[in-house]
């Protein structure tokens, strides 16, 4: 879709929707005032009415306003404070996306006159206002049949949104900001598109396809995908005891995006794929368990993140590792008690073959060392312990270096994809002792975010290591809302995009 800043004259201009704010007690901006006798008389009277609440998103939609130009007229209340907090700017662009999708409308002008958000600058409003309008665009449809043409239709239809503030203009700062914006929403739809194609479909080996046309166009990004024999060859034996009771043939995808001179050390991805997760011989119970087809999302957060970097082609190195794998039960499965050999050579007792992911994660993390990164940044909804502690609004952060757990932190600020920093102590470690291996898969009952996080640590001692636990943010659960959200691509583009050479 198409955004841009528009030259003064919102009032006078013809459009699908006109979006007006309103701020405490519903008090209008000044174009309120420039609008035509007549349109401005309907709104007052509409807002004597009493109809629209004053709560920040709160919203009315006036249709053929007299002597509007914009067949449509939004009205958006702002609430009662002077400035609006982050999460209730985000509320309300959210609502104005929905009711503009809502409607017929082909063009949308915005006036932003009379929106302060605390603490964030005009870069940030615009940036998130195109990241919530592509979020609300983003409808799945893949696996509807026949719904497919009904199901987009409106969004289909919305094909220019059109900022106006007065005193602002159109320029090349405005131009990089909705360019940017873009390309991180583009990674976002991916991941999301990744997350909810059910597991049938999205299987180890239709991620690596997906890898390759994500590549494909794009000079700067090549494809590599490792299968069964050569991650034997490897000796990735924790990794494959994972795939071990599934027909479906396990993956490492290996995508190197090069933005920068071969000299200058890469940044590293690494998601969990985890495509169908029952739990192994440890099966999870049956109610739920179809969205354990979401346990990939981590390895569809860093598809997503490669695809915006296609778009965006900073110039920075990047690799994404996908350690891509379907957890099943069957007479070849891993069982609890089996002792397997990672990669690094440490063994490995597997108490719980639920606790899968950090099985795969550990040998994708030694594969890591031998691009000698500046920073390995691990990505997996990997602990239920994780939802219990957080919620579902923060990833878990863990790290081995507190500039780059800073860094993370400081870029999910940014783009309202936040992370909270969560211990990595020492006194934890002993929680993995095993009688029977060098380390135990499963720590106990307490602290599961942390001795997740603690295990995944003895793979990562050589490089700047962080891991995101994002098992309460990746997708949301049931209703009409249920599906991926595409977190944390936000975080993780930022935060390369920071990196820059």
């Amino acid at each position: 879709m198409d955004y841009a800043f528009a030259s003064a004259g919102a009032e006078s201009r013809r459009a699908g929707c006109l979006v007006l704010l309103l701020g405490k007690d519903l008090t209008a901006p000044a174009l309120l005032s420039k609008l035509p006798a007549a349109a401005r008389t309907h709104v007052e009277s509409v807002l004597k009415q009493g109809d629209l609440s004053s709560a920040a998103g709160q919203h009315l939609l006036l249709p053929k306003v007299p002597e509007l130009a914009a067949e449509r007229l939004l009205l958006v209340a702002l609430g009662q404070e002077a400035t609006l907090k982050p999460h209730e700017f985000i509320k309300v662009v959210q609502a104005v996306a929905r009711a503009v999708l809502g409607t017929q409308s082909k063009d949308v002008l915005w006036s932003l006159d009379g929106l302060d958000v605390e603490g964030q600058d005009h870069a940030w409003v615009l940036r998130q206002v195109v990241l919530e309008f592509e979020a609300a665009r983003y409808k799945y449809s893949a696996t509807k049949g026949g719904d497919k043409a009904s199901n987009n239709a409106n969004a289909a239809k919305l094909a220019k949104v059109r900022f106006q503030r007065t005193g602002r203009k159109r320029n090349d700062q405005s131009d990089r900001l909705i360019k940017q914006a873009l390309g991180i929403a583009q990674g976002v739809a991916t991941a999301r598109e990744l997350g909810n194609l059910p597991a049938n479909v999205c299987t180890p080996v239709y991620l690596a396809s997906q890898a390759r046309s994500i590549a494909r166009g794009c000079a700067k990004l090549s494809v590599k995908v490792l299968e069964e024999k050569q991650l034997r060859e490897l000796k990735m034996g924790a990794f494959l005891s994972v795939a071990a009771g599934s027909v479906q043939p396990p993956r490492l995808i290996i995508m190197e995006y090069r933005g920068a001179a071969k000299s200058v050390a890469p940044h590293v991805l690494v998601g969990k794929g985890i495509t169908f997760d029952t739990g192994g011989i440890s099966i999870k119970p049956a109610a739920a368990m179809d969205e354990m087809k979401f346990d990939m999302c981590g390895a569809a957060s860093v598809l997503g993140t490669m695809h915006a970097l296609a778009e965006l082609q900073p110039k920075v190195n990047v690799v994404g590792l996908v350690a891509a794998a379907e957890n099943m039960p069957s007479g070849t499965a891993t069982k609890p008690g089996d002792v397997v050999t990672s990669m690094s050579g440490q063994t490995i007792e597997v108490l719980n073959t639920d606790a899968e992911g950090r099985l795969v994660l550990c040998d994708a993390l030694t594969y890591a060392e031998r691009y000698k990164p500046q920073s390995v940044v691990d990505i997996a909804t990997l602990t239920g312990a994780c939802v219990v502690a957080l919620g579902h609004h923060a990833h878990g952060l863990f790290s081995n270096q507190p500039e780059l757990q800073a860094a993370l932190e400081a870029s999910g600020a940014t783009c309202h994809d936040r992370a909270w920093p969560m211990p990595l102590w020492p006194e934890y470690q002993p929680a993995l002792d095993s009688n029977f291996a060098d380390i135990a898969n499963v720590g106990g009952r307490y602290g599961g975010a942390i001795t997740a996080a603690c295990f995944l640590s003895r793979f990562t001692q050589a490089y700047a290591w962080a891991h995101l636990d994002i098992a309460g943010t990746a997708w949301i659960s049931g209703g009409k809302e249920k599906g991926a959200t595409g977190r944390p691509v936000p975080l993780l583009t930022q935060y390369l995009l920071n990196q820059e050479a």
